[in-house]
């Protein structure tokens, strides 16, 4: 499941199906089934590939980008809600973003590319516009458009010119895995902030590839909590503020982080703890963070210096009752990536080398007793033979 925020409107999707709600109209939600924009045949056969991978919101709110699993990219319009396209691109992808401009929807697949899908023309092809040689995880443009911020399963961080890709700017090197999330805070839009499946998340000027700060997410778990490995598979940004919030895959908990500019650094500030599963989150205007866990959308503010959760806010009954009249398709859907996938596997295949290293030696040695023995026989019955002679 996957929840957005952008104003007043709200964008709920889980399985095939999305809901985008207007909370300042009073009307009705517009839900939106993927299996729709199939033939009949293809609908039934792939119903259960058809979830939403990744989706974005334009910077002013106007439009929202989907991409589903069975390689269709969606664009919406918000005010009011309209699908205006549908179209195919080549390869499962991974992330999307929107220009600043929002002119040009930017898709990131499996295969290391990013595609870029015109708005103005909404039913136009994909057009090529940079690779990796690994799989991308994670696009975004800086907020005037000048550069294009990717990052891939090789722990890499690459910034490139927008209009002219094929010229690198720099690198942001020094996650020790692949990189999953990034994001621009647009009060500092000349800094960086990534999450990796090392679990650290850190911050860059992006455009000298210069790294700031690293702030280990391992060091936040109780000491008696078993360090595990754990990857950031959501960091979202806090507009009206410098606030973060991070979700692991591993931890049951929200972490907020805080951008301290004067010093370059990520301070840790607060846990939330969570008893369910969290799927998503995203913050409102106001700087209340939304998390999606089970089948509510519970809103965290921060009051007297501490995040506390709001249960009676107007928003959340909203947002349960769209979330309940969708629950049957919502629930148990996946969406995403599998991260565990994603770890390189180091093998140690120095202690079997060893062994049979060993064993061949042994095997050597066993050989030669017999040949030893039978060569001592021959030399004393030629020494006797010598001797008659």
């Amino acid at each position: 499941m996957a929840l957005g925020r952008a104003g007043s409107l709200v964008f709920v999707s889980g399985g095939p199906r999305l809901a985008g709600i207007n909370l300042r109209d009073g009307g009705e939600p517009f839900v939106y089934d993927c299996t729709r924009s199939e033939s009949q045949e293809e609908s039934s056969a792939d119903m259960g590939n058809n979830g939403i991978v990744a989706f974005t919101f334009s910077p002013s709110g106007s439009y929202v980008a989907v991409t589903a699993d069975n390689k269709q990219l969606l664009l919406f319009r918000t005010r009011p809600w309209e699908c205006l396209s549908v179209r195919s691109a080549l390869r499962r992808s991974t992330s999307l973003t929107i220009t600043g401009a929002e002119d040009q929807i930017l898709l990131a697949d499996k295969s290391g590319d990013v595609y870029s899908f015109s708005i103005s023309e909404p039913h136009s092809p994909g057009q090529l516009r940079l690779g990796h040689l690994s799989m991308l995880l994670a696009v975004t443009v800086s907020p005037d458009s000048r550069y294009v911020i990717t990052a891939d399963r090789d722990e890499k961080i690459r910034v490139s010119l927008l209009e002219q890709p094929y010229i690198i700017q720099a690198f942001c090197l020094g996650h020790r895995e692949f990189v999953s999330e990034l994001s621009i805070p647009l009060n500092h839009p000349h800094l960086l902030v990534s999450g990796s499946g090392d679990g650290t998340v850190r911050l860059w000027e992006y455009e000298n590839g210069k790294q700031l700060h690293c702030l280990e997410l391992s060091d936040l778990q109780p000491c008696e909590t078993p360090k595990t490995r754990c990857a950031v598979i959501r960091l979202v940004h806090c507009r009206g503020a410098d606030f973060f919030a991070v979700l692991c895959d591993s931890f049951s908990a929200v972490y907020i982080v805080e951008l301290d500019v004067k010093s370059g650094r990520l301070i840790y500030r607060h846990t939330l703890p969570m008893k369910q599963r969290v799927w998503d989150m995203a913050f409102d205007d106001s700087g209340g963070l939304w998390v999606l866990t089970g089948d509510m959308a519970v809103l965290y503010q921060l009051q007297e210096g501490a995040w506390q959760e709001i249960p009676d806010h107007p928003d959340h009954i909203r947002i349960k009752d769209v979330i309940c009249a969708n629950w049957p398709v919502f629930q148990g859907s996946t969406t995403g990536i599998s991260y565990n996938n994603l770890y390189k596997m180091s093998v140690d295949n120095m202690s079997e080398y060893q062994l049979k290293k060993q064993q061949r030696i042994d095997q050597r040695q066993k050989k030669r007793k017999p040949e030893a023995l039978e060569l001592g026989g021959d030399s004393k019955r030629l020494l006797m033979e010598k001797a008659v002679l």
